[in-house]
């Protein structure tokens, strides 16, 4: 396994960390408690010392799991947890909340969840422009100074909204969208982040699944599964997507010997500024191909031929802003 060590802490991860979103259920058709406890369990023998989690991931589902596991694991100090804060769903509908009196609220909740007296990374999920930043990050300050939190991170957070909340606390982490698909941050947030020192936790590596080599045209899926109303899995553009992973493979498989789902994730390891890539799972054999992600690099050629291949391919691109829950009237 590869570690980095956040800037200003004392705190150690591994540059894959297992993503725990589908072990809450919602909005990916469903998970079993059992499969998820396995995999988590799986993930720390396979060297991923660091999970990221969140409240929201099933109504605390997600959480509750990560508990179960690290507390059944029993060497909490050789872990890195990362949860988030700033989304209540206790109304008809999800809505961004980072006052301080929520931030209070659900840290004692994740907490208990977490089984844990302390998070090493704490991280506001979704800017809250109803609350000011300098506000937000003055509570999560707090939380740092009283050893409740180690770290402190935000996640979809544009460099202008990171500024203001750098000036209520320091920021260590910076969690947004980034894969071979979805590569807008490409332009502000990883060079703020690079020029600032703080590390960047790249979620959706494999773009729910679409970078894995697994899907088909005919693939369907059930439930409340995202992907249903994801633009990327709508046609005509799902085919144009299909081909780009079809040739990465083609281009994985002659090159280095790897599939694409390899490919993708070493591609966002190998980018300047990226510290962590977070590898969603919630079924022990998703994590297979970790091992082969780690070990060797790609060169300027492969950057360059990646991205000839994308171009080609892909007429009709389209971001990961369908995910996004309303945001807060200022």
């Amino acid at each position: 396994m590869e570690y980095v060590l956040l800037r200003d802490t004392a705190i150690r991860c591994s540059r894959i960390a297992l993503g725990t979103w589908s072990m809450g259920g919602l909005l990916w058709g469903g998970s079993e408690d059992e499969a998820s406890l396995r995999t988590i369990r799986a993930a720390l023998e396979a060297g991923i010392n660091t999970i990221d989690t969140a409240p929201i991931y099933g109504s605390g589902r997600s959480e509750e799991l990560v508990g179960r596991a690290v507390s059944d694991y029993g060497r909490r100090d050789e872990l890195v947890i990362a949860t988030k804060v700033g989304l209540d769903w206790s109304g008809p509908s999800v809505r961004r909340d980072s006052s301080r009196a929520r931030i209070r609220q659900e840290i004692q909740d994740s907490l208990r969840r977490l089984r844990s007296e302390y998070i090493d990374i704490y991280q506001v999920h979704w800017p809250d422009t109803s609350t000011p930043f300098e506000d937000t990050a003055d509570e999560l300050h707090r939380l740092l100074k009283e050893g409740k939190i180690r770290a402190i991170g935000v996640s979809n957070f544009s460099p202008e909204q990171m500024d203001a909340f750098r000036r209520g606390a320091p920021l260590h982490t910076s969690q947004p969208p980034y894969n071979l698909f979805e590569r807008e941050v490409e332009r502000d947030v990883v060079p703020y982040c690079r020029e600032q020192g703080i590390t960047v936790l790249a979620y959706g590596p494999l773009c729910r699944g679409l970078l894995s080599g697994r899907m088909r045209a005919d693939t369907r899926f059930e439930g409340d599964d995202m992907r249903k109303i994801d633009p990327k899995f709508q046609p005509p553009r799902y085919q144009q997507y299909l081909e780009a992973v079809a040739r990465l493979d083609r281009f994985a498989q002659k090159r280095f010997s790897k599939r694409v789902l390899h490919l993708a994730v070493r591609w966002l390891l190998d980018q300047p500024g990226v510290g962590v890539v977070l590898w969603g799972a919630r079924r022990p054999e998703q994590l297979a191909g970790v091992k082969d992600c780690l070990g060797w690099s790609l060169d300027e050629a492969a950057m360059t031929e990646i991205d000839n291949i994308i171009e080609e391919t892909v007429k009709d691109p389209v971001g990961p802003e369908f995910m996004a829950p309303p945001a807060s009237a200022a």
